[in-house]
């Protein structure tokens, strides 16, 4: 059981650099941020394989919560920072 879900691990990190590229080359600020909610979601799914290989997935499950709470309070707040500063753009212009 422990080979497949290592297996299972470093695909998903291997998969989570995808969007990072879409991170470091995206052409729009709103690309990035996408990419970076993309990435979120996909540390979550390590976070509960983590939990499965330890055997602890309660714990686990809760850290997982967490951090998509925080990951998407913290995706609508920059989207919200970036329209701001876009409206604010489009007012001087």
């Amino acid at each position: 059981m422990v080979i497949p879900l290592t297996v299972s691990i470093v695909v998903l990190v291997g998969i989570i650099l995808i969007p990072f590229y879409r991170v470091v080359v995206g052409p729009t600020v709103f690309d990035r941020l996408l990419a970076i909610g993309a990435i979120g979601a996909k540390i979550i799914g390590v976070i509960v394989l983590f939990g499965l290989l330890y055997e602890r997935v309660d714990m686990f499950i809760d850290i997982a919560l967490a951090y998509a709470v925080l990951n998407f309070i913290a995706g609508i707040t920059v989207a919200k920072y970036f329209r701001k500063l876009s409206e604010r753009r489009s007012e001087d212009a």
